[in-house]
């Protein structure tokens, strides 16, 4: 951590003791029972995690994307699940409203998402738009003052929270010289209309709230609208160029988390009367892991820096996105091999980061949109 301040560094040190000492023995149970603790997401509040990157006016940290980059890091190591409700908590939840709300909207809904006490959602992804975000179906027209909602939201983060406040949705809400118009409409909670599906049965995350959402005539208020009208397109993608930083630090706590207990096993295992370690193919093996990890922690913090510094970081946050989702993946795998049978056991940690791993390379822009966003990066249109 040679590159970081005293301050980032005392950060660090500060939520890697926590996940240790209050995540971590969670995990496993958390994992087989598929429930998020709320405990858990209340101490993250108290330490002021969720507003990090928010300035001190409106109740956060005076921080920035770095800072929470290595919370998200130090949370992801042992424990996917709660590192993604923090990430998403934010660059999902809070800070679409940060970046586009109105004063009024700042003033009545930062305060409890920046403290922890509350959480949003972000509902992009649909049955039939995904990578193709701009294939939105969900509609919204204006009427009597309100809008009117029909549609539905799959794969929605934090959306079915016993503190969830609302979710932000995108809708087509017109055209425009044959062009639809997206805008982004804030939805409370139990708003008439508005359901909140089961949970879905997922391969891993177990313990992160995810939920697919139906709009059925929903209304809400004209002054719901995030942003200006017709600006949801442009500005759910800059959301995504930043979470997509967050999501490469989550992916290299992951890569980390998978070499640590691949160290700590190789050492304490004995083969054919040696350590495990002592044999070449594991040291190559975990050397590698080792190298990952650390060129993934460039890519992310170099890709924070530059978005905090107001440089452009588009092309760095997907190159970052695309190397660490590799790594957590990579690294799951290796890890799983180093232990052998014990690697196919849930109770231990790098079972849990096999299944957690994979979605690294899906979620928040999959692989191959990475691969598409740099290489139009390079002029190849």
């Amino acid at each position: 951590m040679e590159d970081l301040t005293a301050e980032e560094r005392e950060l660090a040190a500060m939520v890697r003791e926590f996940a240790d000492t209050v995540v971590a023995p969670q995990a496993y149970e958390a994992d087989r029972t598929h429930t998020l603790s709320m405990d858990v997401v209340a101490q993250m509040g108290e330490l002021g995690l969720f507003g990090l990157p928010f300035p001190e006016e409106h109740g956060g940290q005076g921080g920035d994307y770095l800072a929470l980059g290595l919370a998200i890091e130090a949370l992801g190591r042992v424990d996917q699940s709660i590192a993604i409700t923090l990430e998403a908590g934010v660059s999902l939840g809070a800070m679409p409203i940060f970046r586009f709300g109105t004063d009024a909207q700042k003033q009545q809904l930062l305060p409890d998402l920046l403290a922890g006490r509350a959480l949003a959602g972000f509902g992009l992804t649909e049955p039939e738009a995904g990578s193709d975000a701009g294939a939105t179906r969900t509609t919204a027209r204006l009427e009597d003052g309100e809008w009117v909602i029909n549609g539905s939201k799959q794969f929605i983060t934090n959306s079915g929270t016993p503190i969830t406040r609302f979710v932000t949705v995108t809708a087509v809400t017109g055209s425009s010289d044959g062009r639809r118009e997206i805008s982004t409409i804030i939805v409370p909670n139990a708003t008439p209309g508005f359901t909140v599906e089961p949970a879905y049965d997922k391969v891993g995350w177990h313990a992160s709230d995810t939920h697919p959402l139906t709009l059925d005539g929903v209304r809400v208020p004209e002054e719901n609208l995030l942003g200006e009208r017709g600006s949801g397109f442009r500005n759910f993608l800059s959301i995504l160029d930043e979470g997509r930083i967050a999501i490469a630090a989550l992916a290299t706590g992951a890569a980390e988390g998978c070499l640590e207990a691949a160290v700590d096993y190789a050492k304490s295992r004995t083969i054919f009367g040696s350590a495990l370690s002592t044999r070449q193919n594991a040291q190559f093996t975990i050397a590698r892991m080792r190298a990952r990890v650390h060129t993934s922690r460039l890519a992310w913090r170099h890709a924070a820096r530059l978005r905090d510094a107001g440089r452009p970081f588009a092309e760095e946050a997907a190159i970052a996105k695309l190397v660490s989702g590799e790594a957590a993946m990579d690294n799951a795998r290796d890890a799983t091999q180093i232990f052998g049978g014990n690697g196919f056991m849930n109770e231990y940690p790098v079972a849990r980061h096999y299944r957690d791993s994979k979605i690294l390379e899906i979620g928040e822009g999959t692989t191959e949109v990475q691969l598409l966003v740099i290489a139009r990066s390079m002029g190849m249109v």
